[in-house]
């Protein structure tokens, strides 16, 4: 039974507390089981002594002499424990258990098999476990346990660990790209008295010392286009926003986000900034420009092609929408299926279509290009054509994973459309935009022409073919009961 291993486990802390501390602050490692394993040859050569630390993940107690493997986040090593060299061989024995962590001063020399190992002159506990990890043949079964006790799926499974160190890789590729690129890093708040930047509900808080209602930030995007306003030429963000929507493949609740934002440039030249830059992410975490996600093979290499919104909305549809009415857009949205109230706006209804319709036919990367301006208020409109907005998104495996645009800087324009935004708001959608009044009135002070772009961690879990919500180190759960 579990709770007999743990008494018995406590009565080893116990018995082991008469002689040392099993919780020492210091440790005194001076080399790790990776860089050990690398220089062996030469430490043996030298006879030179070394310190090593790590978790126990095999005891094999032969009486007189103990064989143990240990890890730690660089590798594994084994370490022998011999009566005649050891002194605390005896103390181990009754008191260290798989799963404890443990120092390790020794001398590395093969074993009569041949076997690179540390002979140990002296072992402590540094981290008594009380509580056994589970198997490492079996690990963990339950998917629901996985994601709440992650530090034991990390634990077992060393591809889990190798792929946050991915995450680091393509978090850290991006913020290189940027800064080389002459992008400043900021910070903005994530509480704000009004949302916006994104068609999302979001969540509310209670600020008890201003004693006033606050949302948690959907988007990055107004303020950082007050920056613009601001002076700041170049800016950008990777920083937490937070949507109340539905869970799926592709969505969280909460998720990182980077978007930037660049004066005096237009959508192409964005264009061109965010294809290198998803190449060397790309490049960076496999060290080729293919990826693999379900059945097809993704080639990111090559100058992506250009696909009209409207174009290819007509071919996978059959609609024209220079000419597609409301009326007509809520009735072939239901004949998909589509939860398609009649409240919903032209914009919504054509997006809806889209994602259930024509996106899934986009496999390979590609810029999509020029929506109708229904879709996207934050956009400027194309010169030559007043319905579309100058927008691409980048588009691959069927999914967004990245949208940028020539910004809106026209303060009454812009009203117009927030205007429309809760003319939707009004009659029923809770994801339409709301009007932000500093926002327009720092517009009215002036923007400069600029580009802007956003990013969202679901295009690691793309690259990773992965669920997003596996691709989290500790996803949101349901609380338990």
């Amino acid at each position: 039974m579990l709770e007999d291993i743990i008494e018995e486990r406590k009565k080893k802390l116990e018995a082991y507390k008469k002689t040392a501390d099993p919780y020492p602050a210091k440790v005194h490692r001076d080399i790790t089981l990776a860089d050990l394993s690398a220089q062996f040859e030469h430490l043996v050569e030298r006879n030179n002594p070394v310190c090593i630390a790590g978790r126990v993940s095999a005891w094999r107690d032969q009486g007189k002499i103990v064989f143990l493997d240990i890890k730690d986040e660089s590798g594994k090593f084994q370490v022998v424990l011999n009566e005649s060299e050891c002194v605390d061989i005896k103390r181990a024995q009754e008191t260290t258990d798989i799963g404890d962590f443990v120092e390790v001063c020794g001398t590395p020399f093969k074993t009569k098999r041949g076997e690179p190992s540390v002979l140990a002159k002296n072992i402590r506990i540094i981290t008594k476990n009380i509580r056994p990890i589970p198997s490492e043949w079996y690990g963990i079964e339950d998917v629901e346990l996985k994601f709440r006790k992650r530090y034991l799926d990390l634990l077992l499974n060393p591809e889990l660990r190798e792929m946050f160190v991915k995450k680091g890789i393509f978090w850290r590729t991006i913020r290189d790209e940027l800064t080389k690129y002459h992008f400043h890093e900021v910070d903005t708040p994530v509480l704000e008295a009004v949302p916006g930047g994104a068609d999302a509900e979001p969540f509310v808080t209670h600020h008890n010392a201003l004693d006033t209602d606050f949302y948690l930030r959907i988007s990055l995007e107004l303020p950082l286009k007050r920056l613009l306003v601001g002076g700041f030429d170049r800016v950008f963000e990777i920083g937490r926003i937070f949507r109340n929507e539905g869970i799926d493949r592709e969505h969280l609740q909460d998720y990182t986000q980077m978007e930037c934002y660049w004066a005096y440039a237009d959508y192409r030249d964005m264009m061109e900034f965010v294809e290198k830059m998803y190449k060397d992410i790309v490049k960076n975490l496999f060290g080729v420009l293919h990826t693999k996600h379900g059945e097809n093979v993704l080639n990111w290499e090559g100058k992506w092609p250009e696909v009209d919104y409207f174009e290819v909305f007509k071919k996978e549809t059959g609609i024209d929408l220079k000419k597609a009415t409301a009326k007509e857009l809520l009735e072939y949205a239901r004949n998909l299926k589509l939860e398609a109230e009649s409240s919903l706006g032209r914009g919504k209804l054509i997006d809806l279509i889209y994602k259930k319709a024509v996106r899934p036919k986009l496999i390979q990367p590609c810029f999509l290009m020029n929506p109708p301006v229904d879709i996207e208020p934050l956009a400027k409109r194309l010169d030559d054509d007043p319905t579309r907005v100058a927008r691409f998104q980048v588009v691959a495996a069927g999914t967004e994973l990245g949208k940028g645009f020539s910004e809106l800087n026209d303060p009454l324009d812009q009203r117009a459309r927030f205007e429309e935004q809760m003319r939707l708001r009004d009659a029923g959608d809770k994801e339409a935009q709301r009007i932000d009044e500093d926002f327009l009135e720092a517009l009215e002070y002036g923007m400069p022409p600029a580009a802007g772009f956003g990013l969202s961690e679901r295009l690691f879990a793309v690259l990773m073919d992965k669920p997003i919500r596996e691709t989290v180190i500790f996803p949101l759960m349901r609380k338990e009961k």
